[in-house]
């Protein structure tokens, strides 16, 4: 009878995991505490509007494209992609603006036009970012993290600087123009740290948004939790909703189940995509591998202040996916990671999918997602939420040269406590654990407990990292991970039995 496997959280690892495992032959079940399946990808319904609650950005499609391939299946044949053009829309004080189009000879043009020569310098950076999206893709993040051997081959040990440069200081070398180097910096902000404190080797996150392009999933990022469900599901994948985890039932040192709803729940090998921290402390203390010390001194990715809005009519001036960046960024930055407060002057971005999907919103309505990056663990109030989206709302108004204030038909928030509650998440984090140079691969926290036997973690607090692709390759990891153990124990025993 093939070993039973359960799963804590239905988020993309989780469910990546799953696929992975039951396609081997295991038994695997998943527990999900909401009443639906996605974990921070939730999705909302209202009034004829529909929201992605988590993630929006659908980057690095190869990713994705190898998940269903692992599965003999394709991308179309779960949901339909769409490329979108132009890619997002940047907003600069002084009401000035650059457009990131679709292709990277159109982006080449948009940076010359704004400083004469910068072409010329951005295909190099691209150059560079390719091959690292190349090595990393193809030699490292599919690694789990088991040895520091792991980071080195060839090609690394070639670009052993990057690992001690940093994003920030590689643009700068070569930009001087304050918005070009703030577009050149904003996509590592998925790592989850700043800029300043990232290895310059993940420009390749540049190469992604560039070289690889911005999609869209017709219906929402949600369309792409459906489509795993539905593969899963085909695989003999068993999901329970409204399932807390209570417990991790742990005897002699061995992983033995989980109590769900108080109730117990037998398992050969307990695996958890919850948040990491929230997984240990349904273990008793001796069994946690990590002190909230460990946890304390640990950099994590913000935590976010989300609005989901209804407008009651067709918008101007915006496309599916803009950053507002007419504030000081690195003053928002220290708000988030020196000096964890409020920021008084927030950058934020808004993407409106109705106007690329109009299915998601009514006829002649749009649909509109605004979030505010914030520190995680910080005061999460009402008054505070009605104060910031004031503050932002203005200056969306001004900044697109357009009334929308009392078009707003319905107005949602989602913060800091709401991230504690639906996904226990650790100080309320949206992003999980960022990839700073000490928390890159070994250093983060591990897949397979070290202390408890038959239990494993998978997600954005381990390996290889915060976002949606990483997700997917964890799930994949935790699963190769389990299967070479419990193969080579399966082998050891036909040997004693023969």
């Amino acid at each position: 009878m093939s070993k039973k496997i359960v799963i804590i959280g239905s988020g993309f690892s989780s469910l990546s995991a799953s696929c992975y495992l039951a396609q081997i032959g295991y038994n695997v079940e998943i527990y999900e505490k909401n009443s639906t399946i996605g974990g921070r990808a939730r999705q909302l319904k209202k009034e004829g509007f529909t929201f992605d609650i988590g993630p929006s950005w659908y980057w690095m499609p190869d990713v994705f494209e190898s998940f269903f391939k692992d599965f003999d299946t394709l991308v179309s044949d779960y949901y339909t992609l769409d490329k979108l053009n132009p890619a997002y829309k940047v907003f600069f004080k002084e009401k000035e603006s650059i457009i990131i189009e679709d292709t990277l000879e159109k982006i080449y043009r948009a940076f010359e036009a704004e400083e004469k020569g910068s072409s010329i310098k951005l295909q190099k950076f691209i150059a560079t970012a390719r091959n690292n999206y190349d090595i990393a893709i193809k030699n490292l993040v599919y690694r789990p993290g088991v040895s520091p051997l792991e980071l080195v081959t060839k090609e690394t040990i070639q670009r052993v600087g990057q690992f001690f440069s940093t994003i920030s200081k590689e643009v700068r070398k070569e930009f001087t123009n304050e918005k070009l180097i703030q577009i050149l910096e904003f996509p590592v902000l998925f790592l989850g740290a700043k800029p300043s404190d990232t290895p310059a080797f993940y420009s390749f996150m540049n190469y992604a948004d560039f070289g690889l392009g911005t999609w869209h999933p017709r219906g929402g990022m949600y369309q792409v939790i459906l489509g795993m469900e539905k593969l899963a599901k085909s695989l003999g994948v068993k999901i329970h909703t409204n399932a807390n985890v209570d417990k991790i039932i742990v005897e002699d040192g061995i992983a033995t189940g989980i109590m769900v709803n108080a109730n117990e729940i037998d398992a050969d090998i307990v695996v958890c995509g919850a948040d990491y921290h929230h997984g240990e402390s349904l273990l008793d203390n001796k069994y946690r591998q990590y002190s909230e010390k460990y946890w304390e001194q640990k950099t994590f990715a913000p935590s976010s202040l989300l609005f989901y809005v209804g407008f009651d009519k067709k918008l101007k001036n915006i496309h599916h996916h803009n950053l507002f960046f007419d504030t000081d960024f690195d003053k928002h930055a220290k708000d988030i990671y020196d000096e964890p407060r409020w920021p008084e002057e927030p950058l934020f971005y808004a993407n409106f999918t109705s106007l690329t999907d109009p299915g998601t919103a009514p006829e002649g309505n749009e649909n509109g997602f605004f979030l505010i990056p914030l520190a995680p663990g910080i005061e999460d109030t009402e008054k505070l939420r009605e104060q910031y989206f004031d503050k932002i709302i203005t200056r969306f108004e001004a900044l697109t040269e357009q009334n929308v204030k009392n078009n707003i038909i319905f107005k949602e928030s989602f913060c800091v406590k709401d991230f504690i509650k639906e996904y226990n998440s650790y100080k309320g984090n949206a992003y999980g654990m960022a990839n700073t140079l000490l928390q890159t691969a070994f250093l983060r926290p591990k897949l397979k407990s070290k202390k408890v036997e038959h239990l494993f973690f998978t997600g954005q607090l381990t390996v290889p990292g915060p976002g949606v692709p990483p997700s997917l390759i964890s799930g994949k990891l935790v699963a190769g991970l389990i299967d070479n153990q419990y193969s080579k124990q399966i082998k050891e025993l036909e040997k004693v039995l023969t």
